[in-house]
């Protein structure tokens, strides 16, 4: 391990120029940075098959994609294959976005609460109320287009409480939602995976109500930190050593939901049905 470290310590003319080099040379601190559950050549397969599928990638910094993946693999978080996380290319930088698949794993891997995110289309059943005794009723009719969601929505049980946390927000509000965070423009990554996005958006507000973890923590960071442009991966060795943060030492540190608090809806929109 010390002599592949002191590699990636070693002038960039000495180190890999490419990120399937860079994976190949560097595989084993992957397989280092896996839960016990993971394998180290199963993601190691998925982020090249990943590097492949989207051409942008190959014209980022390689350290920032190695530096991405590692991330993935410290969450235990797949890249790409299942909608867990996403390698993104932000010109010339790659950035890890979780998803809310990801998301949903991780607080189910807390062992304490569990959650769920739906997405509505025109066409679909749909009932929700909150209040004392919050619930959400859909019955998808089969429509899939992004351009035809009309409301998202997520439920949050925590182990022992009776009642589930319920959010929905119309399409419209997520919208909002991006245009007001959103630092990057139209490079952001929700122009490209709109229901992703929109899902995830507000899963997050049901997350901040349910029980944490480090890994969970480190991916709410890493969400906003891409929210924002201030992911910088730009050095794998921060990653791998555990001493990395997206924010600069002098940027502004704001409250860990920052990224996806939005006022509280009013009452009067405390029930809608389509």
């Amino acid at each position: 391990m010390t002599n592949e470290l002191d590699t990636l310590r070693a002038p960039v003319q000495k180190a890999p120029n490419n990120f399937p080099a860079m994976l190949k040379a560097y595989g084993a601190e992957i397989a280092r940075a896996l839960p016990k559950h993971m394998s180290g050549d199963r993601l190691s397969r998925i982020a090249l098959t990943e590097f492949r599928k989207q051409p942008k990638l190959a014209n980022c910094d390689p350290k920032s994609v190695f530096a991405a993946v590692i991330m993935a693999s410290q969450l235990g978080l797949e890249p790409g294959i299942n909608g867990q996380s996403y390698l993104i290319p932000y010109g010339k930088e790659c950035q890890f976005i979780p998803g809310w698949k990801g998301l949903v794993d991780l607080v189910n891997r807390t062992g304490r609460a569990t959650v769920w995110t739906g997405a509505v289309f025109e066409g679909d059943e749909f009932d929700w109320a909150l209040g004392d005794k919050p619930f959400v009723v859909h019955r998808p009719c089969g429509e899939d287009n992004p351009k035809l969601m009309t409301h998202v929505y997520a439920v949050g049980r925590i182990n022992g409480i009776e009642f589930p946390h319920v959010d929905v927000w119309r399409i419209e509000k997520i919208w909002r939602h991006r245009d007001r965070y959103n630092k990057v423009g139209d490079r952001h990554y929700s122009f490209r995976h709109p229901e992703m996005y929109a899902r995830k958006v507000v899963l997050l507000q049901v997350i901040k109500y349910m029980p944490s973890s480090i890994e969970l923590s480190r991916a709410l960071e890493m969400e906003y930190a891409a929210n924002q442009g201030t992911q910088h991966l730009d050095n794998p060795l921060d990653v791998i050593e555990g001493v990395y943060s997206p924010l600069a030492a002098d940027d502004e540190v704001e409250p860990t939901d920052a990224p996806v608090t939005e006022p509280m809806a009013q009452p009067t929109d405390d029930k809608k049905s389509k």
